[in-house]
């Protein structure tokens, strides 16, 4: 293995896994809105979590047991980047008239094998580090935060850009193709990364190794148990604003008094001021991790969904804009002082044999049970406040302005606030410091 370029070469591999999800995670919910699908966006968002209940898991086992790890993401990129661009092509030539079934299934089969590579990146990189005899808690996370630069570097491309009929990438079709062309990219690319070799068959081992079901034994363990329960919890606020954001943002256009307004048309750029706090805060989690220790970085990340949310019930993309900038500023202590410093967690704290496994059981509970119940109840609380009365007025033949006023999203935002801060003060009293515990024995 090349030591010399190997940071490098995981830059590019983050750079590309996270540009493939950000083409179309932070813009579809509006495409859906502008194809009539609009009360469907939370299914396409729970799909993501549905699939990460086992998919991780099980590409986590193969990655452990059978086949390299780098080239399982490659498998894994070449399935999610042909079906997601089915998806484009399928939306491309229905035009007004697209389904909810032919597109749903293939862009459900796309993100099936696209969840797991989020965990398996990290796997690679983690296993490449360690072979180069770096640290992954002080060397992972300036890699990583090339990650979140492509995931914004696609948010621009997918705002800006603009097809034959003038209509935004960020409202159309496009940004299904855009994910998987890149996708293939990373597909070609995967294979050119340090091997990962395979943990070897003992013949001592129960079945529960021989199938790489080990890591749900990490079950208990009361620290690690109450850890992957409050995962799931925090988990369920992960795909909120990703799912609604943009919609949200862009349904003032329909308020002559925001009608004008930059950010209206430009709801990527806005939303993306959370993802360049997370290159920010990236960088701060090898010191946040060392003195504050897991417990009150995680407590970190909860106290800013809050804000996250709060600031989004308040804000417009008028005068109240500034609100929309304060929620994007805390998005990154929310993600990533919750999704990189459990990943890191995990890997400090298991044995070689099983880290794919536990990635991939870390990633079942937050993106996985945590997202698909968080997705199902945030979309039971949007329909409900924002587009079934909305749509009650549509069918009323009502103005563009009284439907658009008809939606209480506020209320939905700050729904979600309350989630979140009832869940951290529960986290608060229960989760013992592992440091301390460690300190007391």
């Amino acid at each position: 293995m090349n030591n010399k370029n190997i940071s490098l070469r995981l830059i590019i591999m983050n750079f590309l896994e996270f540009a493939a999800w950000g083409a179309y995670l932070t813009s579809m919910g509006s495409f859906l809105a502008r194809v009539g699908l609009g009360e469907k966006i939370w299914l396409f968002f729970a799909m993501q979590g549905i699939v990460s209940i086992f998919m991780p898991a099980l590409i986590g086992i193969v990655a452990d047991k059978w086949i390299p790890a780098q080239k399982t993401l490659s498998l894994c990129h070449l399935i999610a980047g042909i079906t997601m661009i089915g998806a484009g092509i399928y939306a491309m030539k229905a035009g007004s008239a697209v389904q909810f079934g032919p597109l749903f299934t293939l862009y459900g089969i796309s993100v099936a094998f696209f969840m797991p590579t989020i965990a398996i990146a990290n796997s690679v990189a983690y296993s490449a580090l360690e072979g180069a005899g770096k640290d992954p808690v002080k060397d992972f996370p300036p890699i990583r935060v090339f990650g979140t630069i492509g995931f914004i570097c696609l948010m621009y491309f997918v705002n800006f850009m603009s097809n034959g009929e003038g209509l935004r990438y960020q409202h159309s079709f496009e940004q299904f193709i855009v994910s998987g062309v890149i996708s293939l990219i990373l597909c070609g690319y995967a294979l050119t990364l340090p091997n990962c070799p395979c943990k070897t068959s003992s013949e001592g081992e129960n079945l529960a190794d021989a199938l790489g079901l080990s890591a749900f034994k990490l079950f208990k363990d009361k620290q690690f148990a109450i850890f992957f329960i409050f995962s799931m919890l925090l988990g369920a606020a992960l795909q909120v604003t990703n799912g609604y954001a943009n919609t949200y943002i862009t349904s003032f256009k329909d308020n002559p008094l925001f009608a004008t307004a930059w950010g209206v048309n430009n709801a990527n750029v806005i939303i993306s001021l959370g993802q360049i706090s997370e290159t920010l805060c990236i960088l701060l989690i090898p010191f946040f991790m060392k003195k504050f220790g897991i417990k009150n970085v995680m407590l970190i990340a909860m106290f800013a969904w809050v804000f996250r949310f709060g600031f989004f019930g308040l804000g417009n993309p008028g005068p109240g804009v500034w609100l929309f900038i304060l929620s994007g500023i805390v998005y990154g202590m929310a993600f990533d002082f919750f999704n990189i410093s459990g990943s890191l967690y995990v890997n400090e704290n298991t044995d070689k044999g099983i880290r794919s496994s536990a990635q991939g059981l870390f990633m079942l509970m937050t993106n996985g049970l945590g997202a698909s119940i968080g997705t199902w109840a945030a979309g039971k609380v949007v329909n409900a406040l924002v587009f079934t009365p909305q749509e009650a007025l549509r069918q009323a033949g009502a103005s563009a302005a009284d439907i658009a006023a008809a939606g209480n999203w506020s209320q939905a935002w700050y729904i979600f606030a309350g989630y979140s801060l009832v869940v951290a003060v529960l986290f608060a009293i229960l989760f013992k410091d592992p440091a301390k515990k460690a300190a007391r024995a």
